[in-house]
């Protein structure tokens, strides 16, 4: 099992997964790493990955909810996370966890709020341990797309237009 790097292609580096689980997007898959009943790590994986179900109770769930917000995008991702990183970074992260589904902010609005700079709210958004759970995806250059997992152009940006339309295009009907 192999951690996601890409560059045009979803790319591959040694990490061990507790379980690795198909996505609705052709040719990804998703390997999750808990530690201590938290959620620590996601990476975006090639769909020659060979699944693993998850054996834990709590991973399990976190499972689950992927599975449900596969359906419906608008599925709470609310499970425990482990998210190591600076100080900065988890300020990042914690805003881009209020971004609600289906919405989109700019890199340069999310760093006045946070009194910052757009390189620097992009470079934490590029850090991001656990995307999806932290909606990095929903970031968003002020002219266009902007970058997903520090591309911007290949698999990175098709999969983050992917994640994008799938948030609009399968809301949970309340």
């Amino acid at each position: 099992m192999k951690r996601s790097s890409p560059p045009d292609h979803l790319g591959q580096h040694d990490v061990t997964y507790h379980t690795i689980i198909a996505t609705p997007w052709e040719g990804v898959r998703l390997g999750l790493v808990m530690h201590d009943g938290a959620l620590c790590q996601v990476d975006f994986l090639d769909a020659s990955t060979a699944t693993r179900s998850a054996r834990d109770p709590i991973l399990r769930e976190v499972v689950a909810r992927l599975q449900q917000y596969f359906l419906e995008s608008r599925t709470p991702l609310d499970v425990p996370l482990a998210l190591a990183g600076t100080e900065f970074q988890r300020r990042v992260w914690a805003a881009l966890r209020r971004i609600p589904v289906g919405i989109t902010r700019h890199y340069g609005d999310l760093a006045r709020e946070l009194g910052s700079s757009a390189r620097a709210v992009g470079g934490a958004c590029r850090a991001n341990p656990v995307p999806v759970f932290v909606p990095c995806h929903r970031v968003v250059a002020r002219h266009g797309q902007g970058g997903f997992m520090g591309q911007t152009e290949g698999a990175a940006a098709r999969l983050k237009a992917a994640l994008l339309a799938h948030e609009v295009a399968h809301p949970r009907d309340d």
